[in-house]
Protein backbone atom coordinates (compact mmCIF):
# COMPACT_ATOMS: atom_id res chain seq x y z
CA UNK A 1 0.00 0.00 0.00
CA UNK A 2 2.68 2.46 1.00
CA UNK A 3 4.84 2.10 -1.93
CA UNK A 4 1.38 2.46 -4.26
CA UNK A 5 1.03 5.90 -2.19
CA UNK A 6 4.61 7.02 -2.59
CA UNK A 7 4.93 8.08 -5.88
CA UNK A 8 1.43 10.49 -6.04
CA UNK A 9 3.20 11.90 -2.75
CA UNK A 10 6.43 12.44 -3.69
CA UNK A 11 4.72 14.56 -7.09
CA UNK A 12 2.87 16.22 -4.43
CA UNK A 13 5.51 17.39 -2.16
CA UNK A 14 7.91 18.28 -5.54
CA UNK A 15 4.82 20.11 -6.93
CA UNK A 16 4.56 22.45 -3.90
CA UNK A 17 8.10 22.99 -3.39
CA UNK A 18 8.17 24.40 -7.36
CA UNK A 19 5.18 26.13 -6.20
CA UNK A 20 6.52 27.70 -3.18
CA UNK A 21 10.00 28.10 -4.36
CA UNK A 22 9.35 30.13 -7.32
CA UNK A 23 8.56 33.53 -5.80
CA UNK A 24 11.10 33.67 -2.75
CA UNK A 25 13.76 33.11 -5.30
CA UNK A 26 12.59 36.03 -7.66
CA UNK A 27 11.95 38.53 -5.07
CA UNK A 28 15.79 39.09 -4.79
CA UNK A 29 16.16 40.57 -8.55
CA UNK A 30 14.98 44.83 -6.79
CA UNK A 31 16.66 45.22 -3.24
CA UNK A 32 14.94 48.44 -3.54
CA UNK A 33 12.46 49.66 -0.91
CA UNK A 34 9.21 51.02 -1.44
CA UNK A 35 10.08 54.26 -0.03
CA UNK A 36 13.25 54.53 -2.49
CA UNK A 37 10.62 53.78 -5.61
CA UNK A 38 8.94 57.17 -6.88
CA UNK A 39 5.54 56.63 -8.36
CA UNK A 40 4.03 59.06 -10.65
CA UNK A 41 0.30 60.51 -10.14
CA UNK A 42 -2.27 59.00 -11.02
CA UNK A 43 -3.30 58.90 -14.91
CA UNK A 44 0.23 59.94 -15.62
CA UNK A 45 2.65 57.36 -17.64
CA UNK A 46 4.86 55.83 -17.84
CA UNK A 47 3.98 54.94 -13.82
CA UNK A 48 7.25 54.83 -12.80
CA UNK A 49 11.03 56.42 -14.31
CA UNK A 50 12.88 53.96 -13.15
CA UNK A 51 11.91 50.13 -14.15
CA UNK A 52 10.38 48.00 -11.40
CA UNK A 53 10.06 44.43 -11.76
CA UNK A 54 6.87 42.86 -10.78
CA UNK A 55 5.92 39.17 -10.15
CA UNK A 56 2.88 37.72 -10.86
CA UNK A 57 0.85 34.30 -10.71
CA UNK A 58 -1.18 34.73 -13.79
CA UNK A 59 -4.23 32.47 -14.60
CA UNK A 60 -2.84 31.03 -17.87
CA UNK A 61 -4.89 30.59 -21.22
CA UNK A 62 -5.13 28.10 -23.72
CA UNK A 63 -4.59 30.21 -26.78
CA UNK A 64 -2.34 32.76 -25.46
CA UNK A 65 1.23 31.26 -26.57
CA UNK A 66 3.52 32.81 -24.32
CA UNK A 67 2.75 35.35 -20.99
CA UNK A 68 6.35 37.03 -21.19
CA UNK A 69 6.70 37.07 -24.75
CA UNK A 70 3.40 38.98 -25.83
CA UNK A 71 2.89 41.92 -27.89
CA UNK A 72 0.21 42.88 -25.31
CA UNK A 73 3.10 42.43 -22.73
CA UNK A 74 5.70 44.13 -24.68
CA UNK A 75 3.47 47.46 -25.01
CA UNK A 76 2.19 47.18 -21.92
CA UNK A 77 5.70 47.25 -20.41
CA UNK A 78 6.76 49.98 -22.83
CA UNK A 79 3.22 52.44 -21.11
CA UNK A 80 4.27 51.72 -17.28
CA UNK A 81 8.19 50.95 -17.15
CA UNK A 82 6.59 48.07 -15.11
CA UNK A 83 8.33 44.57 -15.64
CA UNK A 84 6.34 41.43 -14.82
CA UNK A 85 8.34 38.40 -13.96
CA UNK A 86 5.31 35.36 -14.88
CA UNK A 87 4.29 32.09 -13.08
CA UNK A 88 1.50 30.69 -15.17
CA UNK A 89 -0.36 28.15 -13.82
CA UNK A 90 -3.61 26.26 -16.02
CA UNK A 91 -5.59 27.03 -17.47
CA UNK A 92 -6.43 23.44 -16.27
CA UNK A 93 -6.10 22.91 -12.75
CA UNK A 94 -5.39 26.31 -12.42
CA UNK A 95 -7.40 26.86 -8.83
CA UNK A 96 -5.81 23.79 -7.52
CA UNK A 97 -2.37 25.09 -8.11
CA UNK A 98 -3.76 28.90 -6.82
CA UNK A 99 -5.16 26.81 -3.22
CA UNK A 100 -1.51 24.79 -2.80
CA UNK A 101 0.46 28.62 -2.94
CA UNK A 102 -2.21 30.13 -0.93
CA UNK A 103 -1.43 27.78 1.92
CA UNK A 104 2.52 27.70 1.42
CA UNK A 105 2.35 31.18 2.65
CA UNK A 106 4.62 32.49 -0.16
CA UNK A 107 2.58 34.93 -2.07
CA UNK A 108 3.54 36.27 -5.39
CA UNK A 109 3.13 40.27 -5.70
CA UNK A 110 -0.49 39.89 -7.60
CA UNK A 111 -2.47 37.72 -9.04
CA UNK A 112 -4.48 37.73 -12.16
CA UNK A 113 -7.09 36.35 -13.97
CA UNK A 114 -8.20 33.45 -11.20
CA UNK A 115 -11.25 35.37 -10.58
CA UNK A 116 -10.62 35.24 -6.87
CA UNK A 117 -14.47 34.23 -4.84
CA UNK A 118 -15.57 36.79 -2.66
CA UNK A 119 -15.73 34.36 -0.26
CA UNK A 120 -11.87 34.17 -0.21
CA UNK A 121 -10.91 37.66 -0.73
CA UNK A 122 -12.68 38.30 2.44
CA UNK A 123 -10.67 35.46 4.30
CA UNK A 124 -7.25 35.87 2.99
CA UNK A 125 -8.27 39.70 3.42
CA UNK A 126 -8.97 39.83 7.18
CA UNK A 127 -5.45 37.49 7.06
CA UNK A 128 -4.00 40.38 5.86
CA UNK A 129 -2.60 38.57 2.17
CA UNK A 130 -4.71 40.28 0.24
CA UNK A 131 -4.53 44.35 0.87
CA UNK A 132 -7.75 46.62 1.06
CA UNK A 133 -7.37 48.69 -1.94
CA UNK A 134 -9.33 51.78 -0.90
CA UNK A 135 -6.40 54.19 0.15
CA UNK A 136 -4.81 52.79 -3.68
CA UNK A 137 -8.05 53.92 -5.63
CA UNK A 138 -8.29 57.23 -3.56
CA UNK A 139 -4.38 58.18 -4.17
CA UNK A 140 -4.03 56.36 -7.22
CA UNK A 141 -7.24 55.73 -9.20
CA UNK A 142 -8.04 56.82 -12.24
CA UNK A 143 -9.08 54.39 -14.81
CA UNK A 144 -10.82 52.52 -11.59
CA UNK A 145 -12.38 56.15 -10.73
CA UNK A 146 -13.78 56.29 -14.60
CA UNK A 147 -15.16 53.38 -14.10
CA UNK A 148 -16.91 53.41 -11.01
CA UNK A 149 -18.56 56.87 -12.28
CA UNK A 150 -19.86 55.30 -15.23
CA UNK A 151 -20.97 52.09 -13.16
CA UNK A 152 -22.05 53.39 -9.98
CA UNK A 153 -22.83 49.90 -8.92
CA UNK A 154 -19.53 48.27 -9.66
CA UNK A 155 -18.35 49.82 -6.37
CA UNK A 156 -20.89 48.80 -4.65
CA UNK A 157 -19.98 45.19 -6.05
CA UNK A 158 -16.57 44.44 -5.24
CA UNK A 159 -16.95 46.12 -1.55
CA UNK A 160 -17.00 43.49 1.00
CA UNK A 161 -19.29 43.65 4.11
CA UNK A 162 -15.95 44.99 5.83
CA UNK A 163 -16.33 48.16 4.33
CA UNK A 164 -12.81 46.83 1.84
CA UNK A 165 -12.37 46.56 -1.58
CA UNK A 166 -9.70 43.70 -2.09
CA UNK A 167 -9.90 42.89 -5.56
CA UNK A 168 -10.53 44.44 -8.63
CA UNK A 169 -13.30 42.73 -11.61
CA UNK A 170 -13.67 42.08 -14.84
CA UNK A 171 -16.61 44.02 -16.30
CA UNK A 172 -17.86 43.60 -19.59
CA UNK A 173 -20.55 46.01 -20.50
CA UNK A 174 -21.77 44.97 -23.71
CA UNK A 175 -25.40 46.02 -23.92
CA UNK A 176 -25.68 42.00 -25.58
CA UNK A 177 -24.45 40.36 -22.71
CA UNK A 178 -26.55 42.36 -20.14
CA UNK A 179 -30.00 40.79 -21.38
CA UNK A 180 -28.75 37.39 -22.15
CA UNK A 181 -32.49 35.63 -21.95
CA UNK A 182 -33.71 35.82 -25.34
CA UNK A 183 -35.89 33.88 -28.10
CA UNK A 184 -35.22 33.29 -31.67
CA UNK A 185 -38.35 32.67 -34.19
CA UNK A 186 -37.82 31.69 -37.48
CA UNK A 187 -38.91 34.87 -39.63
CA UNK A 188 -40.08 33.40 -42.98
CA UNK A 189 -42.16 30.67 -41.43
CA UNK A 190 -44.18 33.47 -39.75
CA UNK A 191 -44.56 35.19 -43.44
CA UNK A 192 -45.55 32.60 -44.92
CA UNK A 193 -48.34 31.65 -43.04
CA UNK A 194 -49.05 35.62 -42.45
CA UNK A 195 -48.39 35.32 -38.63
CA UNK A 196 -47.28 38.39 -36.53
CA UNK A 197 -44.41 38.02 -33.92
CA UNK A 198 -46.22 37.09 -30.98
CA UNK A 199 -46.68 39.36 -28.08
CA UNK A 200 -48.09 37.43 -25.68
CA UNK A 201 -47.70 33.72 -24.43
CA UNK A 202 -51.03 32.80 -25.88
CA UNK A 203 -50.16 34.45 -29.18
CA UNK A 204 -46.72 32.20 -29.22
CA UNK A 205 -49.02 28.86 -28.27
CA UNK A 206 -50.69 29.61 -31.46
CA UNK A 207 -47.91 30.53 -33.97
CA UNK A 208 -46.02 27.16 -32.48
CA UNK A 209 -49.53 24.95 -33.27
CA UNK A 210 -49.72 26.91 -36.97
CA UNK A 211 -45.74 25.71 -37.24
CA UNK A 212 -46.83 22.28 -36.54
CA UNK A 213 -50.05 22.15 -38.33
CA UNK A 214 -49.44 24.42 -41.30
CA UNK A 215 -46.56 22.64 -43.07
CA UNK A 216 -44.32 26.16 -43.31
CA UNK A 217 -41.47 24.39 -44.74
CA UNK A 218 -43.72 23.40 -47.56
CA UNK A 219 -42.34 19.89 -47.98
CA UNK A 220 -45.56 17.88 -47.99
CA UNK A 221 -44.43 16.69 -44.59
CA UNK A 222 -45.17 16.39 -40.76
CA UNK A 223 -41.81 16.82 -39.63
CA UNK A 224 -41.64 20.53 -38.37
CA UNK A 225 -40.45 21.57 -34.82
CA UNK A 226 -42.14 24.11 -33.70
CA UNK A 227 -40.02 24.85 -30.37
CA UNK A 228 -36.86 23.32 -28.95
CA UNK A 229 -34.36 23.68 -26.44
CA UNK A 230 -30.79 22.24 -25.15
CA UNK A 231 -29.08 21.20 -21.63
CA UNK A 232 -25.86 23.52 -22.67
CA UNK A 233 -25.37 26.67 -24.48
CA UNK A 234 -25.48 30.14 -23.01
CA UNK A 235 -29.24 30.48 -21.92
CA UNK A 236 -30.30 28.06 -24.38
CA UNK A 237 -32.23 25.97 -21.56
CA UNK A 238 -36.03 25.68 -21.92
CA UNK A 239 -36.71 27.79 -18.81
CA UNK A 240 -34.61 30.73 -19.46
CA UNK A 241 -37.01 32.89 -21.57
CA UNK A 242 -40.57 31.55 -21.48
CA UNK A 243 -40.51 31.35 -17.16
CA UNK A 244 -40.24 35.10 -17.06
CA UNK A 245 -43.75 35.64 -18.72
CA UNK A 246 -45.13 34.14 -15.13
CA UNK A 247 -42.71 34.58 -12.57
CA UNK A 248 -39.20 37.03 -12.62
CA UNK A 249 -36.59 34.19 -13.39
CA UNK A 250 -32.92 35.33 -13.41
CA UNK A 251 -30.88 32.63 -14.07
CA UNK A 252 -27.97 34.57 -15.37
CA UNK A 253 -26.80 36.18 -11.78
CA UNK A 254 -27.39 34.18 -8.72
CA UNK A 255 -29.56 32.41 -10.53
CA UNK A 256 -33.44 31.52 -9.56
CA UNK A 257 -32.68 34.25 -6.62
CA UNK A 258 -34.96 37.18 -6.75
CA UNK A 259 -35.49 40.42 -4.54
CA UNK A 260 -38.58 41.85 -3.10
CA UNK A 261 -38.80 44.84 -1.48
CA UNK A 262 -35.53 43.97 0.55
CA UNK A 263 -36.28 40.18 1.09
CA UNK A 264 -34.51 37.51 -0.87
CA UNK A 265 -36.63 34.79 -2.15
CA UNK A 266 -36.15 32.37 -5.18
CA UNK A 267 -38.56 32.01 -8.18
CA UNK A 268 -39.26 27.96 -7.95
CA UNK A 269 -41.75 28.30 -5.30
CA UNK A 270 -44.01 30.77 -6.60
CA UNK A 271 -47.43 30.32 -8.14
CA UNK A 272 -46.41 32.24 -10.94
CA UNK A 273 -43.91 28.97 -11.65
CA UNK A 274 -46.08 26.69 -11.12
CA UNK A 275 -48.34 28.26 -13.97
CA UNK A 276 -44.89 28.91 -15.90
CA UNK A 277 -44.56 25.01 -15.87
CA UNK A 278 -48.39 24.12 -16.88
CA UNK A 279 -47.88 26.30 -19.57
CA UNK A 280 -44.95 24.18 -21.04
CA UNK A 281 -46.50 21.36 -20.11
CA UNK A 282 -49.24 21.92 -22.47
CA UNK A 283 -46.72 22.74 -25.17
CA UNK A 284 -45.53 19.28 -24.45
CA UNK A 285 -48.13 18.01 -24.51
CA UNK A 286 -49.78 18.82 -28.08
CA UNK A 287 -46.52 18.07 -29.59
CA UNK A 288 -45.21 21.60 -29.81
CA UNK A 289 -42.04 21.38 -27.35
CA UNK A 290 -39.72 18.98 -28.38
CA UNK A 291 -39.35 16.15 -25.89
CA UNK A 292 -34.92 16.42 -26.60
CA UNK A 293 -34.97 19.31 -25.18
CA UNK A 294 -34.53 18.51 -21.68
CA UNK A 295 -31.99 15.97 -23.20
CA UNK A 296 -30.07 17.31 -26.25
CA UNK A 297 -26.56 19.68 -25.78
CA UNK A 298 -26.23 22.39 -27.99
CA UNK A 299 -24.57 20.51 -30.88
CA UNK A 300 -27.69 18.36 -31.17
CA UNK A 301 -29.68 21.55 -31.33
CA UNK A 302 -27.44 22.98 -33.96
CA UNK A 303 -28.47 19.98 -35.40
CA UNK A 304 -31.96 20.97 -35.96
CA UNK A 305 -31.32 24.63 -36.96
CA UNK A 306 -28.95 23.58 -39.67
CA UNK A 307 -31.22 20.59 -41.09
CA UNK A 308 -29.59 20.50 -44.60
CA UNK A 309 -32.71 19.65 -46.14
CA UNK A 310 -35.35 22.24 -45.35
CA UNK A 311 -35.96 24.38 -42.49
CA UNK A 312 -37.92 22.29 -39.90
CA UNK A 313 -37.17 23.90 -36.15
CA UNK A 314 -39.38 27.21 -35.47
CA UNK A 315 -38.10 28.91 -32.12
CA UNK A 316 -35.09 28.24 -29.91
CA UNK A 317 -34.39 30.55 -26.46
CA UNK A 318 -30.39 31.40 -26.40
CA UNK A 319 -28.20 34.22 -25.92
CA UNK A 320 -27.22 33.94 -29.48
CA UNK A 321 -28.53 32.09 -32.39
CA UNK A 322 -25.96 29.74 -31.45
CA UNK A 323 -28.24 26.85 -32.40
CA UNK A 324 -27.76 27.55 -36.04
CA UNK A 325 -24.15 27.91 -37.30
CA UNK A 326 -23.27 31.63 -36.93
CA UNK A 327 -21.45 33.04 -40.64
CA UNK A 328 -22.31 29.89 -41.94
CA UNK A 329 -23.02 29.13 -45.64
CA UNK A 330 -26.46 28.50 -45.13
CA UNK A 331 -27.15 31.97 -43.81
CA UNK A 332 -30.37 30.31 -41.70
CA UNK A 333 -29.00 32.02 -38.57
CA UNK A 334 -30.29 35.61 -39.92
CA UNK A 335 -33.72 34.23 -40.57
CA UNK A 336 -34.08 33.51 -36.98
CA UNK A 337 -35.67 37.42 -35.03
CA UNK A 338 -35.74 38.15 -32.03
CA UNK A 339 -38.76 37.76 -30.11
CA UNK A 340 -39.53 40.58 -27.31
CA UNK A 341 -40.18 39.18 -23.90
CA UNK A 342 -43.63 37.59 -23.98
CA UNK A 343 -47.10 39.08 -21.83
CA UNK A 344 -47.72 36.62 -19.19
CA UNK A 345 -50.76 35.73 -18.52
CA UNK A 346 -50.82 38.40 -14.92
CA UNK A 347 -48.97 40.93 -17.47
CA UNK A 348 -45.55 39.79 -17.09
CA UNK A 349 -43.23 40.98 -19.45
CA UNK A 350 -39.68 41.23 -18.01
CA UNK A 351 -35.99 40.64 -19.38
CA UNK A 352 -34.02 40.28 -16.63
CA UNK A 353 -30.87 41.87 -16.24
CA UNK A 354 -27.55 40.07 -16.48
CA UNK A 355 -25.33 42.55 -14.36
CA UNK A 356 -21.48 41.97 -16.13
CA UNK A 357 -19.63 42.99 -12.98
CA UNK A 358 -18.59 40.41 -10.78
CA UNK A 359 -17.68 40.34 -7.31
CA UNK A 360 -14.49 37.64 -8.24
CA UNK A 361 -11.55 39.40 -8.27
CA UNK A 362 -9.23 39.08 -11.37
CA UNK A 363 -6.69 40.91 -9.58
CA UNK A 364 -5.30 41.35 -5.83
CA UNK A 365 -2.19 42.54 -4.22
CA UNK A 366 -0.73 40.54 -1.61
CA UNK A 367 1.00 41.20 1.81
CA UNK A 368 4.59 40.34 -0.04
CA UNK A 369 4.28 43.01 -3.03
CA UNK A 370 7.20 45.67 -2.34
CA UNK A 371 5.42 48.13 -4.30
CA UNK A 372 2.05 48.34 -3.75
CA UNK A 373 1.49 51.55 -5.26
CA UNK A 374 3.14 50.57 -8.46
CA UNK A 375 0.87 47.22 -8.83
CA UNK A 376 -2.31 49.38 -8.35
CA UNK A 377 -1.54 51.61 -10.80
CA UNK A 378 -0.21 49.28 -13.25
CA UNK A 379 -4.05 47.72 -12.76
CA UNK A 380 -5.22 50.63 -12.91
CA UNK A 381 -4.02 51.47 -16.25
CA UNK A 382 -5.72 48.09 -17.46
CA UNK A 383 -9.30 50.07 -17.05
CA UNK A 384 -8.53 52.21 -19.73
CA UNK A 385 -9.48 51.98 -22.99
CA UNK A 386 -6.84 51.45 -25.27
CA UNK A 387 -5.06 48.70 -22.77
CA UNK A 388 -8.61 46.97 -22.63
CA UNK A 389 -8.90 47.03 -26.33
CA UNK A 390 -5.06 45.84 -27.01
CA UNK A 391 -5.89 43.03 -24.33
CA UNK A 392 -8.70 41.83 -26.05
CA UNK A 393 -7.99 42.59 -29.47
CA UNK A 394 -4.16 42.95 -30.57
CA UNK A 395 -2.06 45.31 -31.69
CA UNK A 396 -2.41 48.59 -32.80
CA UNK A 397 -2.73 48.83 -36.63
CA UNK A 398 -1.80 45.35 -37.40
CA UNK A 399 -5.59 43.81 -35.84
CA UNK A 400 -7.56 47.18 -35.53
CA UNK A 401 -7.06 50.93 -35.67
CA UNK A 402 -8.74 54.19 -34.49
CA UNK A 403 -12.11 54.42 -36.42
CA UNK A 404 -11.76 56.64 -39.98
CA UNK A 405 -14.28 59.48 -40.53
CA UNK A 406 -17.79 57.49 -42.13
CA UNK A 407 -17.11 54.79 -40.34
CA UNK A 408 -20.11 54.16 -38.17
CA UNK A 409 -20.45 52.35 -34.51
CA UNK A 410 -23.13 50.11 -33.40
CA UNK A 411 -25.11 52.74 -32.03
CA UNK A 412 -25.33 54.16 -35.44
CA UNK A 413 -23.04 57.25 -34.30
CA UNK A 414 -19.57 57.90 -35.67
CA UNK A 415 -17.69 54.90 -34.82
CA UNK A 416 -14.55 55.29 -32.79
CA UNK A 417 -12.49 52.26 -33.58
CA UNK A 418 -12.50 48.92 -35.89
CA UNK A 419 -11.10 46.13 -36.10
CA UNK A 420 -9.04 45.21 -38.91
CA UNK A 421 -8.45 41.32 -37.61
CA UNK A 422 -9.61 39.64 -34.64
CA UNK A 423 -6.80 36.36 -33.25
CA UNK A 424 -9.24 35.35 -30.57
CA UNK A 425 -11.60 34.58 -33.42
CA UNK A 426 -10.06 31.60 -35.01
CA UNK A 427 -9.32 29.67 -31.66
CA UNK A 428 -5.70 29.18 -32.44
CA UNK A 429 -2.81 29.81 -30.28
CA UNK A 430 -1.99 33.64 -30.95
CA UNK A 431 0.84 35.70 -29.41
CA UNK A 432 -0.71 39.25 -29.58
CA UNK A 433 -3.20 39.59 -26.71
CA UNK A 434 -3.82 38.35 -23.28
CA UNK A 435 -7.49 36.79 -24.24
CA UNK A 436 -9.55 39.49 -21.69
CA UNK A 437 -7.40 38.11 -18.97
CA UNK A 438 -7.12 40.76 -15.91
CA UNK A 439 -8.70 43.47 -14.45
CA UNK A 440 -10.40 45.08 -18.13
CA UNK A 441 -13.61 47.13 -18.00
CA UNK A 442 -15.02 46.68 -21.93
CA UNK A 443 -17.39 49.47 -21.44
CA UNK A 444 -20.45 50.05 -23.12
CA UNK A 445 -18.73 53.27 -25.29
CA UNK A 446 -15.82 50.48 -26.25
CA UNK A 447 -18.79 48.28 -28.02
CA UNK A 448 -20.90 50.91 -29.05
CA UNK A 449 -17.87 52.58 -30.64
CA UNK A 450 -17.05 49.56 -32.22
CA UNK A 451 -17.45 50.13 -36.72
CA UNK A 452 -19.49 47.34 -37.63
CA UNK A 453 -21.03 45.60 -40.89
CA UNK A 454 -24.01 46.40 -41.02
CA UNK A 455 -26.05 42.94 -41.01
CA UNK A 456 -22.98 41.34 -39.46
CA UNK A 457 -23.65 39.63 -35.77
CA UNK A 458 -22.65 41.85 -34.09
CA UNK A 459 -25.05 44.74 -35.51
CA UNK A 460 -28.02 41.94 -35.41
CA UNK A 461 -27.12 41.45 -31.35
CA UNK A 462 -26.92 44.90 -30.55
CA UNK A 463 -29.99 46.19 -32.55
CA UNK A 464 -31.88 42.94 -31.00
CA UNK A 465 -30.92 44.08 -27.26
CA UNK A 466 -31.47 47.47 -27.26
CA UNK A 467 -35.05 47.32 -29.39
CA UNK A 468 -36.15 44.11 -27.85
CA UNK A 469 -35.06 43.47 -24.27
CA UNK A 470 -33.47 46.38 -22.65
CA UNK A 471 -36.62 48.04 -22.75
CA UNK A 472 -38.03 45.53 -20.23
CA UNK A 473 -35.27 45.06 -18.00
CA UNK A 474 -33.95 49.05 -17.56
CA UNK A 475 -35.75 49.27 -14.26
CA UNK A 476 -34.75 45.35 -12.65
CA UNK A 477 -35.42 46.11 -8.70
CA UNK A 478 -35.55 42.49 -8.31
CA UNK A 479 -31.79 42.08 -9.80
CA UNK A 480 -30.27 40.30 -6.83
CA UNK A 481 -25.79 41.35 -6.90
CA UNK A 482 -23.03 39.02 -6.60
CA UNK A 483 -23.20 38.54 -2.40
CA UNK A 484 -19.75 38.42 -0.16
CA UNK A 485 -20.85 34.80 2.00
CA UNK A 486 -17.89 33.98 4.90
CA UNK A 487 -16.27 30.37 4.87
CA UNK A 488 -19.00 29.44 7.27
CA UNK A 489 -21.63 30.40 5.04
CA UNK A 490 -20.13 29.31 2.04
CA UNK A 491 -19.57 25.80 3.54
CA UNK A 492 -23.16 25.37 4.68
CA UNK A 493 -24.05 26.52 1.14
CA UNK A 494 -22.32 24.46 -0.48
CA UNK A 495 -23.59 21.34 1.34
CA UNK A 496 -27.66 22.29 0.63
CA UNK A 497 -27.19 24.26 -2.70
CA UNK A 498 -26.54 22.27 -5.62
CA UNK A 499 -29.04 18.92 -4.01
CA UNK A 500 -31.76 21.99 -3.94
CA UNK A 501 -30.97 22.90 -7.40
CA UNK A 502 -30.94 19.58 -8.74
CA UNK A 503 -34.08 18.84 -7.42
CA UNK A 504 -35.85 22.07 -9.05
CA UNK A 505 -33.76 20.80 -12.37
CA UNK A 506 -35.61 17.83 -11.82
CA UNK A 507 -39.06 18.08 -11.51
CA UNK A 508 -38.83 20.32 -13.87
CA UNK A 509 -38.03 18.04 -16.30
CA UNK A 510 -41.06 15.86 -15.25
CA UNK A 511 -43.66 18.27 -14.21
CA UNK A 512 -43.50 19.44 -17.72
CA UNK A 513 -43.28 16.19 -19.90
CA UNK A 514 -46.10 15.14 -17.04
CA UNK A 515 -43.80 12.25 -15.93
CA UNK A 516 -45.19 14.59 -12.24
CA UNK A 517 -48.62 15.76 -11.79
CA UNK A 518 -48.63 19.39 -11.43
CA UNK A 519 -51.97 19.27 -9.45
CA UNK A 520 -51.42 16.74 -7.14
CA UNK A 521 -47.31 16.66 -6.56
CA UNK A 522 -46.92 20.39 -6.37
CA UNK A 523 -47.39 20.40 -2.55
CA UNK A 524 -45.16 17.62 -2.25
CA UNK A 525 -42.28 19.30 -4.49
CA UNK A 526 -42.70 22.21 -1.72
CA UNK A 527 -42.48 19.90 1.11
CA UNK A 528 -39.44 18.11 -0.51
CA UNK A 529 -37.78 21.53 -1.19
CA UNK A 530 -38.25 22.25 2.77
CA UNK A 531 -36.89 19.40 3.44
CA UNK A 532 -33.81 20.27 1.80
CA UNK A 533 -33.32 23.15 3.85
CA UNK A 534 -34.61 25.72 1.12
CA UNK A 535 -35.85 27.81 4.21
CA UNK A 536 -31.97 28.11 5.39
CA UNK A 537 -30.80 28.26 1.66
CA UNK A 538 -32.60 31.29 1.36
CA UNK A 539 -31.72 32.96 5.29
CA UNK A 540 -27.81 32.56 4.10
CA UNK A 541 -28.48 34.55 1.23
CA UNK A 542 -30.42 37.08 3.52
CA UNK A 543 -27.89 37.27 6.01
CA UNK A 544 -24.89 37.88 3.27
CA UNK A 545 -27.68 40.41 1.84
CA UNK A 546 -28.09 42.06 4.65
CA UNK A 547 -24.20 42.39 6.06
CA UNK A 548 -23.54 44.24 2.83
CA UNK A 549 -26.88 46.56 2.31
CA UNK A 550 -28.25 46.97 5.71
Amino acid sequence: MINRLLPAFVLLISTMLILTGCFGNSKKTDNRSAKDVKVNAAGVLPIVDEKVTLNVLIHGQANVEDFATNEFTKWYEEQTNVHLNFEVVGPKGAQEQLNLIMSSGDYPDVIIGFGISATKQMVYGKQGVFIPLNDLIEKYGHGTKEMFKELPRAEEIITAPDGNIYGLPFIGHNPHTFYPHKMWIYEPWLEKLNLDMPTTTEEFYEVLKAFKTQDPNGNGKADEIPFAAATTGWNSQIDNFLMNSFVYTNKATNSYMMLENGKIDVSFTQPGWKEGLKFMNRLYEEGLLAPESFTQDMEQLRRLGENPDVPILGAAPGGTMEFTQINGSSGRWKEYKPMAPLKGPTGLQVAPTSLRIDSNAAFVITKDCPYPEVAFRWADFMYTKEATIRNDNGMFEEHWVWAEEGDIGLNGKPATWKRIYQPSSSGTVQNHEWEHTGPIYNSREIWEGLAIEEGGLEDILYKATVEHYEPYGKNDDKFVPPLFFDEVQAAELATIEQTIRDHVSEMQARFITGDADIEKDWDKYLKTLEGMNLNRFIEIYQEAYDAKYK
